[in-house]
């Protein structure tokens, strides 16, 4: 399973909390602890939490499908997920699951809990919601994302009109998986008017080789309307929000020599996309 792509939720404040409580429900571990970011495994899949402040909520427009096994997994998970949280799909038997609901947790993030069959060794599948301006624009964006990335394919797509759904465009796309280098991803579009849509609340962590393939990923990203923002971090023209970041950047971050390394966070801070030479620069200073 490819571990240099993982999702990233930002927390206000909350992190460490929302750790233990998700290793609890799914029996993970938590695999990095300190005071800004938290990394957990869950079924072999890494998951990182940062404590960014207020700024963003996270919510359903990007949500995690859990494919479980049995009725009975669905039923354990749902019963402690929705402590605090709230129903948006009701538990119940539907055409595409003998068992199925979505739910927002107490932390704000969005499960949908599946009994079906797995398209992949992936046990929990970020899900984007393309809406209001993206309507319509799944299958475009899965073109996009697939041709950028290698290892990358479109996997299974099913249409309204395949899906039976009369208040939606027949074209557009109720379910579809795709795989970018090895990482699995479903997506759909919606043409209800909710009140949210991407933001930096949940996106997706490239953790990149070198400066070549940065330089890449950050060109291609950003191509035909989307925007640079701080420390690694991007929106793609769909609104939805990347951070490519080198490893070589969490190798000096982490450096026991802690001036050094602090000299590293501070030329960080200022950048927009990552670079390598002036990292180093700033470590042999």
């Amino acid at each position: 399973m490819n571990n240099d792509i993982f999702p990233c939720l930002w927390c206000d404040g909350n992190a460490k909390q929302s750790a233990e409580f998700y290793c609890k429900v799914f029996n993970g571990r938590i695999t990095a602890d300190t005071p800004v970011v938290m990394n957990i495994d869950l079924f072999g899949q890494k998951l990182m939490l940062l404590d960014g402040g207020p700024h963003f909520e996270k919510n359903p427009s990007v949500s995690f499908m859990v494919i479980c096994e049995t009725e009975d997994e669905v039923q354990r998970y749902w019963d402690q997920l929705l402590v605090g949280g709230k129903e948006l799909m009701a538990l119940d038997s539907y055409p595409w699951s003998k068992k199925f609901g979505w739910l927002d947790d107490q932390y704000g993030v969005s499960w949908q809990l599946f009994f079906g069959e797995k398209t992949s060794d992936q046990k929990i599948v970020p899900t984007l919601m393309f809406m209001h301006q993206n309507n319509g624009k799944a299958m475009e964006a899965m073109e996009f994302y697939t041709q950028t990335f290698p290892n990358s394919k479109i996997g299974n797509i099913l249409k309204y009109k395949d899906g039976g759904e009369p208040n939606e465009n027949p074209e557009n796309i109720q379910h579809a998986n795709f795989m970018i280098d090895g990482y699995d991803i479903y997506c759909m579009d919606s043409s209800y008017d909710h009140k949210f849509d991407f933001n930096e609340g949940v996106s997706m962590v490239i953790m990149t080789d070198d400066q070549k393939q940065t330089d890449f990923l950050w060109n291609t990203l950003i191509s035909g309307g989307g925007r640079e923002s701080m420390c690694g971090w991007l929106k793609d023209k769909y609104g939805f929000s990347w951070q490519i970041v080198p490893k070589r950047l969490i190798q000096l971050m982490n450096d026991s020599n802690q001036e050094k390394a602090q000299k590293v966070v501070q030329v960080m801070m200022k950048m927009q996309k990552i670079i390598i030479q002036e990292l180093e620069e700033a470590y042999n200073s």
